[in-house]
């Protein structure tokens, strides 16, 4: 799995574009940097990119992922507004994103990218 992390060019988010195979391991990592990165900035709101990544893992570790590591995880913003986009034939991030919304976390998933960035900078 690839990743970039990088800040919006209006600023108002951070974009975690990830390609390739994403793991949970891998992925967390990641996710923690670029909530390191915003608290850095004082950006509160992440793109999550997958469109060109396909989820490859269990069910177990999508739930792991979703129960213990975003919400256990101090170093994760919790309040942070966060949108995910993954394309529209992908259907490897369809349990994720149950898990992550039945567990609490306030990620919205997308199947279009522009959607994805409306809602981020939309208040």
């Amino acid at each position: 799995m690839a990743y970039r992390i990088y800040v919006s060019d209006d600023r108002k988010y951070i974009v975690l574009e990830v390609t390739g195979e994403i793991t949970r391991q891998q992925h967390f990592a990641h996710v923690l940097e670029a909530h390191e990165q915003g608290r850095q900035l004082g950006i509160r709101r992440f793109l999550v990119d997958a469109i060109h990544a396909r989820n490859v893992d269990s069910v177990t570790e999508n739930f792991q992922f979703a129960y213990e590591d975003m919400r256990t995880t101090p170093e994760i913003d919790h309040g942070a507004k966060v949108a995910a986009v993954a394309a529209p034939g992908d259907h490897s991030h369809d349990f994720i994103e149950v898990v992550l919304s039945n567990s609490g976390n306030s990620a919205k998933f997308f199947r279009d990218r522009n959607e994805a960035i409306r809602f981020l900078t939309t208040d």
